[in-house]
């Protein structure tokens, strides 16, 4: 029987896109491992998968980019944190590779150090990404403010101009994790979008026209439409008495300044026809209050449990919860707080798919029209549903795995 190791990042957000692929790859005989947070061993060994907890040290290094105040910072910060786990994840999977011995590697795209062990073992690997890629090309805009595709010279000028303020930004942070990369004898990056060319296989979690369309992708990447998988759970017996249009306000599961999203669409929304659903998630729901009976806040409620009964999702922008709503055909409002989130945003509204709206301009009147507008998008969202259904998912993932290690 051959053995896969899958290593993800501290992130539920990165671990769940996973479970499903992770699940196929058993159906067709593997013996699968996932090496992931250590709170979600019942989670992965519920599905009948084997749980390896990452180090502790990984864990303590939470991302801090909500902090700074510009994408270009962000994008800094985020690298430094990943380039600080990067020494204590080769020791990790080098840990485990010596104990299981698994076949094959597949690691999460912010695994900077997992991914260098993967590459230096000179044998096929595989790397997924579960948010936009970041790689450049002459028809998809720079990566990190939410632009909209380029449509003249004055935004391919744009465009350059900014990928090379980010390219500025992080080159300490790849300089750092080239010298980890020479130490283990393998090539330095030229540029830090390098990364995702170097497995034999990039699983990205996404599917066209949600992300833009390209003249060329880059041979190794497989988009394979968003990875749905969620714990088993049961909607509240409460949901189907609450009156419609249901409006879900979901904030991020990784701590991040978002809790203006909560407070805004309370004030919004609370006194409009139909009723909101609040999932606080890493922030405390004591610190919000429910105005109306039509309006109820928890921490957390299983999304994939609740999305076939809500009309409309507003939400920080988070790929995960973006996608499930999108792939049930439900559109969405976005308030990007950081992160990846203006390009997931922006992704929404070139599609139509949903709407966008600036977190600077985030009030109460311009919440509700930017609510109304999604609402009207419901169209846009089942095309999106359709695409993701049609781009293969978990299956064409292990297809094409099975014709890797073959």
């Amino acid at each position: 029987m051959s053995t896969v190791l899958i290593y993800t990042s501290p992130a539920r957000g990165h671990l769940y896109p996973m479970m499903d692929v992770a699940l196929d790859l058993k159906a067709r005989g593997y013996d699968v491992t996932v090496q992931t947070l250590a709170a979600e061993q019942g989670s992965v060994e519920a599905e009948g998968l084997r749980h390896r907890a990452i180090a502790m040290e990984i864990e303590q290094r939470p991302l801090e980019d909500y902090r700074e105040g510009n994408p270009v910072a962000q994008f800094k910060s985020a690298f430094s944190t990943w380039l600080s786990r990067a020494p204590y994840e080769i020791d990790d999977l080098h840990e485990a590779d010596e104990l299981l011995r698994p076949d094959l590697l597949i690691v999460d795209v912010n695994t900077w150090g997992a991914a260098a062990f993967a590459e230096a073992q000179g044998r096929p690997w595989v790397m997924f990404m579960p948010y936009c890629l970041p790689v450049a090309s002459a028809d998809t805009p720079a990566f990190g403010p939410g632009f909209a595709p380029p449509r003249h010279l004055l935004h391919r000028l744009r465009d350059r101009i900014v990928d090379g303020m980010v390219r500025h930004a992080v080159r300490e942070q790849v300089k750092g994790l080239n010298h980890m990369r020479r130490e283990m004898g393998i090539p330095a990056l030229a540029a830090f979008d390098e990364i995702f060319r170097r497995p034999d296989l990039l699983l990205y979690r996404t599917a066209v026209p949600f992300d833009y369309p390209r003249i060329s992708w880059p041979g190794n990447i497989l988009p394979i439409g968003p990875g749905l998988w969620s714990p088993p759970a049961e909607a509240p017996d409460w949901i189907d008495a609450l009156p419609s249009p249901r409006i879900l306000v979901s904030v991020s599961t990784e701590k991040q300044d978002d809790g203006v999203i909560i407070e805004t669409a309370l004030q919004a929304l609370a006194d409009e026809a139909g009723s909101i659903i609040v999932t606080t998630a890493a922030l405390d729901p004591q610190q919000f209050h429910a105005p109306h009976d039509n309006v109820r806040i928890t921490r957390f409620l299983s999304h994939a449990a609740i999305i076939d009964r809500v009309d409309c999702v507003v939400t920080h922008g988070g790929m995960g919860s973006t996608q499930r709503a999108l792939a049930a055909g439900v559109p969405v409002c976005v308030i990007p707080c950081g992160r990846d989130q203006s390009e997931t945003a922006r992704r929404v509204e070139v599609s139509a798919s949903g709407s966008m709206l600036p977190l600077k301009k985030l009030n109460a009147q311009n919440l509700r029209a930017a609510v109304k507008v999604a609402m009207e998008r419901k169209d846009g969202a089942e095309r999106i549903a359709r695409a993701f259904a049609d781009s293969g998912g978990a299956q064409r993932a292990g297809e094409a795995i099975s014709g890797l290690h073959a």
